[in-house]
């Protein structure tokens, strides 16, 4: 199964997502409909919703219900996205403008605190309690993740384990809380529930460690942004931590200015670092082993096309260029 089998396989259930989503979005202030529209419109993976729709037909679903779920998540995605790239001074994004370069600063902001307060409403009409509860923890735990995020960022001691805290709640935690809900909407048991929530997280976690190797072995028009952007907004991502704690003294000196400074001034020679010391290849070996706790997870899920499409997110995760 490819990638795309995958969303051939849900082709109908992303349709209503779509469907779902542009009629949600509509508002009567135009500024509202331009600056969600185009990042909406920007397409990428949208792997979030789809994994949605592809656990609710693995545990069973038989309606559409879920694409609203689906939708919710693709929401609080987005709106972290408006507010993620004010935050680093992202001037691009899958290959484009960012909205704050086109629009400024507040017109993402807003819109962006628009886009997250309208998925709230659609929780509200799902009429779950349960669903309520796991997404006001998980949208909770993702801004926890974005503060803490900003609390490491140019300190060139933060540790793995600091950096695994910021990728779980500001990353995973929505993957987590997307596959947790579909399983809720599906009437799936409580074993299941959680089942599925596990293979959120570590896709989520697997999925992340690949976007921080591919910064530093992608290029722009794969990436969809400039290669080195995290060490410019002084990110010190897995692989970074990694080369600083095996590198010689004078690579150490390097990245650690680099870090403080938030500077890709030394970028080749930083790159050539990661290499050498094999930071690359251990965050992709970390990453692979996420997936396969990921893939784990699924070993309650009754035997479908459903389920061996969830294998193969988990795949794609660690597998992928872009």
């Amino acid at each position: 199964m490819s990638f795309e089998s995958v969303k051939a396989l849900v082709g109908d259930d992303l349709q209503e997502v779509d469907r779902v989503i542009r009629q949600r979005l509509a508002s009567d202030v135009v500024l509202i409909n331009q600056v969600a529209e185009y990042i909406i419109g920007a397409g990428g993976k949208r792997l979030r919703p789809l994994v949605v729709v592809v656990v609710a037909r693995a545990c069973g679903a038989k309606d559409l219900r879920h694409a609203e779920a689906a939708a919710i998540i693709e929401f609080i995605h987005t709106a972290t996205l408006l507010h993620d790239d004010v935050v680093d001074g992202s001037k691009l994004r899958r290959g484009r403008d960012t909205a704050n370069e086109i629009w400024g600063s507040e017109a993402s902001v807003l819109v962006g605190d628009y886009v997250y307060s309208r998925s709230f409403e659609m929780m509200v009409a799902l009429g779950s309690m349960r669903i309520m509860e796991v997404m006001a923890s998980a949208t909770n735990r993702i801004a926890e993740g974005e503060v803490l995020q900003l609390m490491n960022t140019h300190d060139p001691d933060t540790t793995e384990e600091r950096y695994f805290d910021v990728i779980y709640r500001k990353t995973a935690k929505l993957f987590e809380a997307g596959a947790q809900i579909a399983a809720i909407m599906a009437n799936a048991s409580p074993a299941l529930e959680a089942a599925m929530a596990r293979y959120g997280k570590h896709l989520g976690i697997a999925f992340q460690l690949v976007d921080d190797v591919l910064d530093y072995r992608s290029d722009r028009a794969e990436l969809g942004k400039n290669l080195g952007d995290d060490l410019a907004e002084g990110k010190p991502t897995l692989p970074l931590i990694y080369a600083l704690r095996h590198a010689n003294e004078s690579q150490r000196a390097i990245i650690r200015r680099s870090i403080e400074q938030g500077s890709i001034e030394a970028l080749a020679e930083i790159t050539a670092a990661i290499e050498s010391t094999g930071g690359l290849a251990y965050t992709a070996r970390l990453a692979r082993r996420e997936a396969d706790l990921a893939i784990e997870a699924l070993a309650p899920l009754p035997e479908s096309p459903y389920k061996q499409a969830l294998r193969e997110l988990a795949n794609f995760a660690v597998d992928r260029t872009h």
